[in-house]
């Protein structure tokens, strides 16, 4: 199914991300907002002291640009992600950028995942981080914010780009750089990507080096003034790095956001391994329960050592339920990405069922 309406006996579908054709053929083809009421959700809700209508978001992968945040704030979510920018054009990696894989449960250390010809819940996600250059990002930021609806939230994720011969120093001031050019933009808060299961260098698994991270996060923090900061992590399962992590980088950020895949090899039917051997990220059902367990390790870590951050639970989420067990096990907010990405209409659907109850 392409970015363009697709028709059907019963309701229209609505536009989505084709994941048969390329990131770039998709970022040139966004869909047009639509006209949807919003059920409303009781409570008050907040993200990172920033008022919201409701406890929904929407995780970076999906919103490409500015014409994708502003289409799925038309169905629902009132905290648009956009895709990780960095301080230089980086192209993305080739197709396939989404392999589909037959997979119930993966939690880390997992045998070789099947490739599969269908999506059934559950992908490997393959982007490697591609970014527009700063003068395209920071313009369409700018648009996008005076753009989006009142009330709804917009957050930019960033990520350095390092040298092979870069110092912590350089990476810190990268990902600074990018930070603050967000919130000049019109950003209202800031999510750095510490985590990409599918890139090997520094930039994508920050996560792991709880020293360093609480460095860069410091160095963020000084870039940004009080606009709130947010920190994408990894699939952690030690309590003892979600500790260290979790104390290095609270003084300075106001959340962490979780689970950003979990990695695992990909077989094709031949069982050859694909993407060249190396370990790509597992989104969707696939990584609901190890999702759900890693905020419930970070809220006791949370707890026992009496730290402000808030967490935003991220992987495999599909429906209310899920929300639900979400915000009891600790979670803050949500944000949503492949169930998204398969159904536009989600966001809407969990509102229907939330304001219900």
């Amino acid at each position: 199914m392409s970015a363009t309406a697709n028709h059907s006996t019963e309701t229209p579908a609505l536009p989505r991300y084709d994941w048969h054709e390329t990131y770039e053929w998709n970022f040139d083809h966004a869909p047009e907002p639509v006209r949807a009421e919003e059920p409303p959700i009781p409570g008050d809700w907040d993200y990172c002291g920033l008022s919201v209508a409701s406890p929904l978001g929407i995780a970076a992968g999906p919103l490409l640009n500015g014409k994708w945040i502003l289409y799925y704030a038309s169905l629902g979510f009132d905290v648009l992600t956009y895709k990780t920018v960095r301080s230089r054009a980086r192209a993305s990696y080739p197709l396939p950028n989404l392999q589909p894989v037959a997979a119930n449960a993966v939690r880390g250390g997992d045998k070789p995942l099947p490739a599969d010809s269908e999506m059934r819940g559950s992908w490997a996600v393959s982007f490697g981080m591609p970014s527009k250059s700063p003068d395209f990002w920071r313009h369409d930021v700018e648009e996008t914010r005076r753009n989006l609806p009142k009330g709804k939230v917009l957050s930019i994720s960033v990520v350095a780009t390092p040298e092979a011969h870069w110092t912590l120093d350089e990476v810190a001031e990268d990902f600074a750089r990018c930070a603050r050019w967000a919130v000049e933009s019109g950003a209202d808060c800031i999510e750095a990507n510490f985590s990409c299961p599918n890139v090997a260098s520094a930039d994508g698994q920050l996560y792991q080096q709880p020293a360093a991270a609480g460095l860069v996060a410091a160095r963020a923090r000084e870039a940004i003034g009080s606009v709130p900061l947010l920190i994408k992590v990894g699939h952690v399962r030690d309590s003892g790095l979600a500790t260290a992590l979790a104390e290095a980088v609270a003084p300075h950020a106001n959340a962490l956001v979780m689970v950003n895949c979990v990695s695992a090899t990909v077989v094709d039917s031949g069982q050859r391994a694909m993407f060249d051997g190396q370990k790509r990220g597992i989104a969707g059902a696939a990584i609901r329960e190890a999702a759900l367990d890693q905020i419930c390790l970070f809220s006791r870590v949370r707890r026992e050592r009496r730290l402000t951050l808030q967490l935003v639970g991220v992987g495999g989420i599909s429906s209310a339920a899920d929300v639900r067990q979400h915000l009891e096990a600790g979670s803050h907010a949500v944000q949503l990405a492949t169930t998204a990405m398969l159904d536009p209409q989600a966001g809407l659907k969990i509102r229907a069922t939330l304001s219900a109850t």
